[in-house]
This record gives structure tokens, C-alpha cells and sequence, in this order.
């Protein structure tokens, strides 16, 4: 960002254009704080130009695109009511309370009407009022007026209604034409860019979901406008390219065409099944996990599923989680021949988290310094009450299995272990074909009443996690006000091969668990002293990370995860048994071959297994059968022909061996 600071104050011009001809710049950022070009600033102020292109500058353009919606619905539908219009990833949305629910028609009316408010150029401008202001002029607005009466950040206050009310003053944004007259007004914090002609046209209204409002279903039912923006129309036609390649790339409908999993309805939603194909992939994943664990110096644990509810209250889990546990099961109660009850039962709780039973596990004997660093590794499954709405596919279900570590250290051993633990996720993720990654360091902010601790265990535990994260070279953010509110985390992210993000592990430091259970060690002066606890899931959950490679790999596995790795496909059926032999062979190695001894022509084979993503088609006919050779078919219809059999099979030990990708004749040279 360039400084902006000025030489005395000034006022910026309303329209931003006359100081910024390239229109790049969309708003500003005085000392810290985003505000709209038509502000004030102060010789003294630091000030800096937000564009559009950043990720502020785009927010702050999907924010505004929301606006010329949500005023284009109102003009095509006068009753129409606002809720709350936030930008979110990619995009934006608009929730609105109608009486029929919106049809594809109303879309191609509401984006003409979008079109001629970007034309009109009207500007956005901000007014401070008071409560009884903002009640009167939004008299006829339900959802504004019981956010007003939310505002200073209630708990209770809608999911993305921070845009619009906060603990600060209240404002509203008009859109003033060309004469000078309002022609519409939302209740707003902003900012907003300076003209709706900015917004231009690299936007697209998406599709119409319903949507309670403030996220409950105790509420009414809105029609909820989802829509993407972006500075050029270029970008927009990547964008929608990218989300056409997602939607091919969908791990849901990958799942269903190559038989990996699925979700029966007898079992209920949220709950996977793994089919035998999934099942290989996944056990592939969990075996290599483990045995590089094992190597790590990690060692795995069990713990059952569900606990008597005084675990969860002394982790303090049924306190501040209890909204995404499941309700108790009743258990180890006594009646007698009359129903009446003879002994009270006890609560127990399936778990959502693992880290209370490993914290028993080292609670079990006493320990010393000696015993630090301990390091314990499962994989539990844990089980957490999500909302219907939220599911989606394996990346968000109710049950689901957490490649769960929690390392005990010493205060000493804090930045040691968590080089060691970052060093270890990044090298673990590579092995599966991962390799673009960044960081976030969450830190604690100034708002002292948020944080538990002392002022010095915040500042070596962040500080620790800062030189760990600096020393992997790779790109950090630092994130104020992100932090668990008992200590600092690293998260990493990863892109996969299409360029989204996604965040995989991450590093916490916790004091808090030690101390609410009493955990102690003894040090070396003999001394009673209390560890430091890292919780660390490297893949997040193995479900999550499932899909994820999925959609990465767009199915197409790699050698060593591929459920069937090679199928071996006769010219003729006289040439099956000696193909037979050398599938053989290959599962006497390890490998996980098949032979297609079905009715079909060679040709329709070949397709059907390329469409199965198989790796490796091996092809004999008389002349491979004549040399002892044998053909190689690729997933790109490449082929490599008259390999001799041990050769064969010896290259694709070492292709399984190596975990390279073999898409291609090249790969395996």
C-alpha cells in the first residue's frame, strides 16, 4: 500500500476519481482503520490506499455489490424487505424477507436493474445518526430495526451483521445521483467504493437460496441472493472457469462415479460409509501417517467414544461447546418392578474432541522432565452436532476421524517441538502431493478481558511460534485477535492443483487444559512444574482431507493411493492366462492388479478403466506373448509397448515405491 499522508488536512473528493484517475484505488486505511475516500485526514494520520485488487479493496467491492442488489431488488419488488448483505469468499450475498419466493425470471429482471444502477453512477454517502434517526427513516424495515436494537455486538446478532451494526456509531449509506438526490439508503457500516460505476461489470448473480434469518430456525424464512464480483470482467470469466473445473472436480460426485463412499439415508446425514475402493485409499493414507509417525517418535493411543459428562465439564467442553455436542445418553440407571428409580443414572456424552482422554492418559503416573517431550497420536473418531444446513459432502459431517496429536512439553522445549511439529506436517503433506503452503500466526490483540494467562507466557509462546514460522521460509500472516483465548496457533494452508485454499493443520499452544486437570512434571531441581500442551491434526480430519485430495486429484489418484493400481486387459481371451501370470506375480509383490477377464472388446475396456482413473492398463496380445513382454497403457492413452515382464514389474515397484504420480509413458522413465 502507498502513504497517503497528507501535508495538512484534507478532505479526499467524494468520487475518488479526480485523485485516483486509474480508479485502482477504492478506499482508504487511516491509522489502521478502513474508511471511504471521501474522508477527512490529518496531517498527523497515517494513511494508506486501499485497491480494489487486494483483499480489503475486493471485500469492499463485493460489500457494495451487494448494495446495487439489494436496491435492485427493491425497485423490482417495492414489499421486499432488507436483511443483511456481507461479502463473503468470492463473492457476496443479499437476504431478503419476500412473500413468493424468487424465480429465475426475478433474477434476469434484478441483474438488468443492477446494470442500469452501475450505469447511473451513484454515489455512496455515509451519515452518522442516532437510534431514534435511524428507527424513523428505516420505519418500514423489520430486520434494520431489530439489528439497531442489536447494535454494539450482541452475541445474538446475525452472522455477517457486523457489516452494518457494531459497537461503535451507527451510519447509514445513501446512493445520491447525479442531481444530488438520495434515490436510496441502507443502514451500513461500510466502506463503500466511491460510485456504484466502480463495481463495473466483472460481477454475476449465482443462485437463490432460503436462509432464517440470524441463522435460527426459530425465525423467518429468507430469500437469500448469492452473487460474485471482481475488478474486471476477465477475472470474473477466470473465476467461473475455476468453479466450472470445481464442480467436475466435485468430491461428492467423484465419490459416487468411482464407488469410494456414500451417505445412506437408513444411517442418517452427515454419516459416511466407506466402499471397499475408498476404504484402500483411505487405509493407505492412515498406514502411511502411522508409520511415519512411528518414526517421528509419536505413539499411538485408543479411547472410546463417549465419556460420563464430569470429563467434559472439567474440560470445560460442555461450557463452551455444548451447542455442538450431541445430547446425553442415560446411562447406569436402576428401577425397580413399579418404575420407580432405585439409582440415578449418569450422563454420558459422545466426544467431540480428543484431547481430554489423552490428557488422562498422561495424568495416569506421575512424570518428570525426563518423560518431555511426550508425544501421543490417534486416530479418534469424535462426533459434533452440526446443523443440517452445514453439512456438505466429507468436509463437513457429524462423524468424522481426527489424526489427533497432543505433545507435552516443557516451557523450554515450546519453540524446539513446535519447529519439529510444523517441519513434520509440511513433509507429511508433501508425501501426498501438496507442496504450495502458508501460514497464519493467531495472536492475542489489546482487549485485555478476551485473553487468559499472563502477560509473559503470551509473549514467549508468541514469540516461539513467530521464529518457527519465520525459519520455515514460508509466507506468514500475523492475525491480531485471532487467537484461541488461552494461547497463540499456527495454521497452515495449503493450494491445491486448481488454486483454492484450504487450511489443514494447525499448531495450538494450551496452557489451559494442563491447568484445569492439575498436570504436572518434575524438573530437574525437583520442583513440581506444569507442561505446555500443543493440540496438532495434521490433516484436520482423514475425511476432510479425503475430499480434499480428491478434488485435487480430480480422482486420478497417484500409483501408491490408487485402489486398483494396475488391471491387466487382453487383446483376446486366448491371452488372458498369460496376462494372468503376470498379475499375479504383481500381487505376490504387493500390488493391487486386476484382470478384466469380461466380455467386453479390448476398446470399451481401455475406456472404462480410464474412466475408473485406473493408473496402469497392462496390454498383451500375441506379440507380447511370443517375447515375454508386455504393453503399458497410461491415463493419458499414452503407451509404452514390449516391456519385458520383470522389468515391468520391477518399474512399477519403484513407481508405488516412490509415490510419483503415473499419468503418462514420461513418468515412469
Amino acid at each position: 500500500m502507498t502513504d497517503l499522508r497528507p501535508a495538512e488536512d484534507v478532505s479526499f473528493p467524494a468520487d475518488g476519481f479526480a485523485l485516483f484517475p486509474d480508479r485502482s484505488v477504492v478506499a482508504l486505511r487511516v491509522n489502521g482503520e478502513l474508511k471511504d475516500l471521501a474522508t477527512t485526514v490529518t496531517a498527523a494520520d497515517e494513511v494508506e490506499a486501499v485497491t480494489i485488487d487486494s483483499p480489503d479493496g475486493l471485500s469492499i467491492l463485493r460489500h457494495s455489490t451487494a448494495h446495487v442488489l439489494a436496491q435492485a431488488v427493491q425497485r423490482v419488488s417495492p414489499q421486499a424487505n432488507l436483511g443483511i448483505g456481507p461479502p463473503i469468499t468470492d463473492g457476496f450475498y443479499y437476504d431478503f424477507g419476500v412473500d413468493e419466493p424468487f424465480t429465475p425470471e426475478d433474477l434476469k429482471a434484478i441483474k438488468k436493474e443492477m446494470e442500469r444502477i452501475v450505469r447511473e453512477g451513484q454515489r455512496f454517502v455515509r451519515r452518522v445518526v442516532s437510534d431514534d434517526e435511524a428507527r424513523a427513516e428505516l420505519a418500514d424495515e423489520p430486520f434494520k430495526l431489530e439489528l439497531i436494537g442489536l447494535k454494539g455486538g450482541s452475541k445474538d446478532a446475525a452472522e455477517g451483521a457486523s457489516v452494518e451494526v457494531g459497537a461503535g456509531e451507527l451510519t447509514i449509506y445513501d446512493n445520491v445521483d447525479r442531481e444530488g438526490t438520495t434515490v436510496w439508503k441502507d443502514l451500513c457500516r461500510g466502506p463503500h467504493v466511491p460510485s456504484t460505476r466502480m463495481v463495473g461489470n466483472g460481477w454475476a448473480l449465482t443462485r437463490i437460496a432460503g436462509a432464517y434469518w440470524r441463522g435460527s430456525e426459530k425465525n423467518p424464512q429468507l430469500q437469500r441472493i448469492y452473487g460474485t464480483a471482481w475488478p474486471t470482467k476477465d477475472e470474473l470469466r477466470a473465476y467461473q472457469e475455476r468453479l466450472e473445473e470445481a464442480a467436475k472436480r466435485d468430491h461428492r460426485k467423484l465419490g459416487k462415479e468411482l464407488d469410494l463412499f456414500s451417505f445412506p439415508d437408513e444411517i442418517g446425514s452427515g454419516l459416511s460409509v466407506w466402499h471397499p475402493k475408498g476404504g484402500i485409499i483411505r487405509g493407505e493414507m492412515e498406514q502411511h501417517a502411522r508409520r511415519r509417525h512411528v518414526e517421528g517418535g509419536y505413539t499411538y493411543v485408543y479411547t472410546p467414544h463417549i465419556s460420563k459428562e464430569d470429563l467434559f465439564l472439567q474440560s470445560n467442553h460442555l461450557v463452551t461447546y455444548r451447542e455442538g455436542m450431541f445430547p446425553p445418553i442415560r446411562m447406569d440407571e436402576e428401577v425397580d418392578a413399579e418404575g420407580r428409580v432405585t439409582k440415578n443414572g449418569t450422563d454420558y456424552y459422545l466426544k467431540p474432541m480428543n484431547c481430554p482422554m489423552h490428557i488422562l492418559i498422561y495424568k495416569e503416573r506421575g512424570r518428570s522432565y525426563r518423560d518431555l517431550p511426550m508425544r501421543l497420536a490417534e486416530n479418534g473418531t469424535v462426533y459434533r452436532n452440526e446443523l443440517s444446513g452445514a453439512l456438505h459432502g466429507l468436509t463437513r459431517v457429524r462423524g468424522f476421524t481426527q489424526d489427533d496429536s497432543h505433545l507435552f512439553v516443557t516451557p523450554e522445549q515450546l519453540e524446539s517441538e513446535a519447529t519439529r511439529v510444523l517441519e513434520f506436517v509440511i513433509s507429511m503433506l508433501r508425501d501426498f502431493g501438496l507442496d504450495d503452503f502458508e501460514l497464519e500466526l493467531s495472536m492475542r490483540d489489546d482487549e485485555k478481558s478476551k485473553w487468559i494467562g499472563s502477560e509473559e507466557f503470551w509473549e514467549y509462546s508468541t514469540n516461539a511460534l513467530r521464529n518457527v514460522a519465520v525459519a520455515s521460509g514460508l509466507k506468514l500472516t500475523e492475525v491480531p485477535g485471532e487467537a484461541a483465548f488461552y494461547g497463540p496457533k499456527i495454521d497452515l494452508k495449503t493450494k491445491d492443483a486448481i488454486g483454492r485454499t484450504w487450511q489443514l493443520s494447525t499448531v495450538q499452544v494450551d496452557p489451559n487444559l494442563p491447568e484445569r486437570f492439575g498436570l504436572e512434571y518434575t524438573d530437574r531441581d525437583g520442583q513440581k512444574k506444569r507442561p505446555i500442551m500443543i493440540h496438532r491434526a495434521l490433516f484436520g480430519s482423514i475425511e476432510r482431507f479425503f475430499a480434499i485430495l480428491l478434488e485435487h486429484y480430480a480422482g486420478a489418484f497417484p500409483l501408491w493411493l490408487a485402489p486398483v493400481q494396475v488391471v491387466g486387459i487382453p487383446v483376446a481371451e486366448e491371452y488372458a492366462d498369460y496376462l494372468d501370470d503376470v498379475i499375479t506375480r504383481l500381487r505376490q509383490a504387493g500390488v493391487r492388479a486386476e484382470l478384466d477377464r469380461s466380455d467386453d472388446r479390448m476398446q470399451k475396456k481401455i475406456r472404462t478403466h480410464t474412466t475408473m482413473k485406473v493408473p496402469v492398463q497392462l496390454i498383451a496380445g500375441e506379440a507380447d506373448r511370443s517375447a515375454g513382454t508386455v504393453s503399458f497403457r497410461f491415463r493419458d492413452g499414452s503407451q509404452t509397448n514390449g516391456v519385458p515382464i520383470d522389468e515391468a514389474i520391477s518399474t512399477i515397484e519403484r513407481a508405488i515405491a516412490s509415490h510419483i504420480q503415473v499419468s503418462t509413458a514420461e513418468d515412469l522413465v
